[in-house]
């Protein structure tokens, strides 16, 4: 498995570690003790680094993060409470000088755009191997945006799309939903009010936005991207 792919730096921060010999300083944030324990055993064994402290969900990471002043933290997405993402978010609207390295289970853009956007300095997979983290944490905290291969592939996928491409209109996410539903076109021209045809005509369209070439591919795509959920309601 290839390493984190990394950028140029941006000038540091107030609070970044840039001291000669001075560790970088570690707050972990997941609500499962198994993980924290596990990162703040690995991180322990390095003299490079030093764990101030642990967080279980994303309101203590923010109040841990703004009272100990970590360089670089470690953050997962889907918590109990406040999640990740608010967290990253909230931490930027308090000023905080910490790095936030995103490290989760989920690489769907529903979930990486949301957290670049927020502040989140880097965005790295849990299964990524041991040298991998380190080094990604370095350069975290040299102000480096640290992606994980597959991340890194998915935005560049994503902004290599046709400039044509656009967001899904209203009416064809609609569409997208029935046909999610296992809907016919027909049935789907049925629920809408419209004719068949033109059913076939957004579907053409879904296709081309999303990038593949038949239904299931719609579907399984547009669940990918976040445009569908399984909790979204079926339209009457």
């Amino acid at each position: 498995m290839s390493g984190p792919e990394a950028v140029p730096p941006t000038p540091p921060r107030a609070g970044a570690a840039s001291a000669i010999g001075a560790p970088i300083k570690l707050l972990i944030v997941d609500d499962h003790p198994v993980v924290r324990d596990g990162l703040s055993a690995m991180f322990a064994r390095d003299p490079e680094f030093e764990v101030l402290g642990e967080a279980a969900d994303g309101a203590e990471a923010v109040r841990l993060g703004l009272a100990l002043g970590p360089d670089v933290i470690l953050m997962d997405l889907r918590m109990p409470g406040m999640d990740g993402l608010t967290a990253i978010t909230e931490l930027g609207k308090r000023g905080s000088a910490a790095r936030v390295l995103v490290l989760t289970t989920y690489d769907t853009d529903s979930h990486v755009l949301p957290a670049i956007e927020a502040g989140a300095t880097g965005y790295l997979l849990k299964d990524a191997p041991r040298a991998d983290l380190l080094r990604a944490v370095r350069a975290a905290a040299r102000g480096e945006a640290v992606l994980s291969p597959s991340v890194a592939t998915r935005l560049m996928s994503r902004f290599r799309a046709p400039s044509g491409a656009g967001p899904l209109s209203h009416r064809e996410l609609e569409v997208l939903e029935l046909v999610a539903a296992g809907t016919t076109n027909r049935e789907a021209a049925a629920r809408l009010f419209i004719s068949e045809a033109t059913v076939k005509t957004h579907l053409l369209n879904i296709y081309a936005k999303l990038g593949v070439s038949d239904r299931a591919a719609a579907v399984a795509e547009a669940f990918n991207r976040g445009l569908l959920t399984p909790q979204t309601p079926e339209r009457p």
